[in-house]
């Protein structure tokens, strides 16, 4: 369907290339305006990284080429020619969406982000960058990669203590110097 109807073609490039942007945007405010769910950012940052760290070794491993790379289908965004599997867009954003479902006060935030996920990652699809099995790789990835937090979470529990705490402080400290200068 790609390349018949320019609108369709230009919201599925929005789609795929910038609503990644939300869920940082949405982590930002929440750690700086809800200070009551830094801990729940922390996971969810920490279910980011830990699903682009494991999507690094699988491509260490295991090369499968892009559709334009074969070439099939019609690519609407230029891209470099790596490796398919898994999608890193969207592990980051599965991870970060299911990892806000896991914590009650934000489901509803997941449920939503979860649903981004999968237009962001529909939409890559239809831009030719991806396969759809590669969104079901990076949707494991990032079940897998919860999972593993959740279950060390009372061992990081405390560490996001330290940073936010240190956070804090520092914030204090930037805080009380605006204050005097004013």
């Amino acid at each position: 369907m790609a390349g018949k109807n320019s609108v369709l073609d230009t919201t599925m490039i929005f789609a795929a290339k910038y609503l990644i942007y939300i869920f940082c945007v949405y982590l930002a405010y929440t750690w700086f305006a809800k200070n009551e769910y830094r801990q729940e950012v922390l996971f969810a940052g920490y279910a980011a990284l830990l699903g682009l760290g494991m999507n690094f070794i699988i491509t260490l491993f295991y090369f499968h080429p892009r559709p334009f790379m074969i070439p099939t289908g019609t690519l609407l965004i230029a891209h470099v020619a790596e490796s398919s599997f898994p999608s890193d867009h969207a592990t980051i954003m599965i991870s970060i969406s299911l990892m806000l479902l896991a914590f009650k006060d934000l489901r509803r935030s997941g449920a939503i982000f979860f649903i981004l996920a999968f237009i962001s990652g529909l939409a890559r699809v239809y831009s030719g960058l991806h396969f759809p099995m590669d969104m079901a790789g990076s949707l494991l990835i990032a079940l897998f990669s919860i999972s593993i937090l959740l279950a060390l979470k009372k061992y990081l529990i405390p560490i996001n203590r330290i940073l936010i705490t240190y956070f804090e402080n520092i914030e204090k400290k930037l805080t009380k110097g605006n204050l005097k200068t004013s």
